[in-house]
């Protein structure tokens, strides 16, 4: 069984358990910043996941999959810097969202 055929059964009970709060409670979920710091690395790791799936349907070259992955990463970083203020290199700082 694959990693990800391992985690497919958490995230489902997460993404359960989501939909419930989002439906029923009226109140912010108050997410510590490690929070974003797990959510991110699973988003990256499926989208990562998915980038491969495409390069072996269109037989793309594993140079444009790095570049592919790279830009990626860079987006996440972006998108989250945007919408946050955070930068997720902060995440590998000492006490501010690793483990």
């Amino acid at each position: 069984m694959s990693i990800g055929e391992k985690i497919d059964p958490i995230l489902n009970e997460i993404n359960d358990v989501l939909w419930e709060f989002d439906t029923y409670v009226e109140e912010k979920p108050n997410y510590p910043l490690s929070s974003l710091n797990y959510a991110t690395k699973i988003f990256s790791s499926v989208i990562m996941d998915k980038i491969m799936d495409l390069k072996l349907k269109e037989n793309i070259p594993f140079i444009d999959v790095c570049n592919m992955a790279e830009n990626a990463g860079k987006d996440i970083r972006k998108l989250i810097k945007i919408y946050t203020d955070i930068d997720t290199y902060d995440f590998f700082k000492s006490d501010s969202g690793s483990t």
